[in-house]
């Protein structure tokens, strides 16, 4: 099993997002063609109320037949966050609090027990729900000073954090003074920029610092906060008056150029993890894909798949030269869907027109919100087999899916045999050396399973 485990997470990608852009680029991402593909169910616990309001779940009929269906009971991004991290559904906007209230361990903490290293990377505010939810423990994703403390207190896992949320800066990169929340307060942030917190963090902020930690295979720094130079995202709150137009870009803005791409800060977060002889955990999130849904803003959705594709394509890369598959599990997904896109004709099922290389594709956001539609994960490496015996529910239209809680199982090394292999264990004994015994430790599943997981799968296509 794995050495090391990379999470990349499109906040707010669907299936339509992923189509969309390739119209624009004409071409394809480097996940599509991984070997394992399914879709994924995303749905929370529900609402905590009170009274809690429990998830109505996903149901395939439902979802092909009254196109309202899946603009009902969506998760948000907390909620999705923790299953993934720690594969228990929790109420939505809470950070891996159960459902009884009590804290869940997440996989950094798993990684921390095994001494490996961990780092999240977002292009929005590193103390926003998707990254603080690989470790931090609250009952409100709004608790962003809380949660800021948390990840960078004695407690925490992380040796690689990366984010906005840069009080000094506005969301074109110029200077401004906004408020400490998303750094952890005033005197927090001061210690950060004095270099004098107490848990060693090394702070970096501007796009060149960020860049020679992506060119340096060893880098000196071992725990790095890297607040770059924007308030909330890195691109999408940027505005025309000031950027200017640009008419090369899906939205028409010019780009910010005082801040890192996605794939810099990955690759910089990779090489820093990578000193670690045990491996890494690393979440990587594409986190503005999410915002320009919600404002229904199709080109500025386009620009942020385009900088999550090239971040992935990176990690793809750095993987090729610095690791190699049989040691290192890739899984790329959603934590939901936003906007409910199709196509032109809004309130049906109607596919998304290509109108050629760099025209806007015939499209329609459904709602300025979350959707409960299935969205797609992609895997490869050490490991990526597991998923098989999880993908045991079938939707009408994506196939074969598995749920959010189960990537986490799958991080975590644990096997589910489908029912195929169980069938011939019940009757052939020299099957039995393959299975997982029920103490083995995380990240540490006999290389075997996925080989036979990897045969059933095809068997079972038959």
């Amino acid at each position: 099993m794995p050495r090391n485990v990379i999470l990349m997470i499109c906040d707010g990608q669907g299936f339509n997002t992923i189509k969309a852009t390739n119209y624009w680029t004409a071409t394809t991402p480097v996940y599509e063609t991984f070997s394992v593909k399914y879709a994924v169910s995303t749905f929370s616990a529900g609402e905590i109320g009170p009274p809690p309001i429990p998830a109505i779940g996903y149901d395939t009929d439902l979802a092909w037949s009254d196109f309202n269906y899946a603009l009902n009971s969506a998760t948000d991004s907390a909620a999705a966050a923790s299953a993934l991290a720690t594969g228990v559904k929790v109420y939505n906007n809470q950070l891996n609090i159960s459902a009884t209230g009590m804290p869940l361990k997440t996989i950094t903490e798993i990684a921390g027990d095994l001494c490996k290293a961990s780092g999240v990377v977002t292009t929005v505010q590193w103390s926003h729900a998707t990254p603080a939810g690989m470790f931090a423990h609250n009952p409100s994703r709004s608790n962003y000073t809380e949660i800021a403390k948390e990840m960078l207190g004695h407690t925490s896992p992380l040796s690689v954090i990366m984010g906005a949320g840069n009080p000094g800066f506005d969301d074109n990169g110029m200077p401004a003074a906004n408020s400490t929340q998303y750094v952890g307060g005033d005197t927090t942030w001061s210690q950060l920029t004095s270099g004098t917190h107490p848990q060693g963090w090394s702070l970096i902020q501007a796009k060149e610092e960020f860049e020679a930690l992506a060119n340096n295979p060893n880098p000196s720094a071992s725990k790095v906060v890297g607040t770059f130079q924007a308030y909330n995202t890195t691109q999408r709150n940027r505005t025309l008056a000031v950027k200017g137009a640009d008419a090369g870009n899906p939205s028409g803005v010019a780009f910010n150029t005082t801040v890192p791409s996605l794939a810099a800060m990955s690759k910089g977060a990779l090489n820093i993890l990578n000193k670690t002889p045990q491996g890494f955990f690393l979440m990587v999130e594409g986190g503005a894909v999410d915002w320009a849904s919600h404002a229904n803003n199709l080109g500025g959705m386009i620009e942020e798949q385009m900088d999550f594709n090239a971040a992935v394509q990176t990690v793809v890369e750095w993987v090729n030269v610095n690791s190699n598959w049989n040691d290192t599990l890739l899984l790329v997904t959603a934590d939901h869907e936003t906007g409910f896109l199709w196509g032109p004709i809004k309130g049906t099922f109607n596919e998304i027109v290509n109108n050629g290389q760099g025209v806007l594709p015939g499209a329609s956001y459904n709602t300025g919100n979350h959707s409960n539609s299935l969205v797609p994960v992609h895997a490869i490496g050490a490991g990526s087999q597991l998923l098989v015996g999880y993908a045991n529910q079938k939707d009408l239209v994506r196939g074969r899916y598995v749920d959010n809680t189960e990537i986490f199982q799958v991080m975590n090394g644990n096997a589910v045999v489908p029912q195929a292999i169980l069938l011939l264990l019940s009757r052939l004994d020299f099957f039995l050396p393959y299975c997982r015994p029920a103490a083995s430790p995380p990240f540490l599943v006999n290389r075997r399973i996925p080989r036979l997981l990897s045969i059933f799968s095809r068997i079972s296509t038959y």
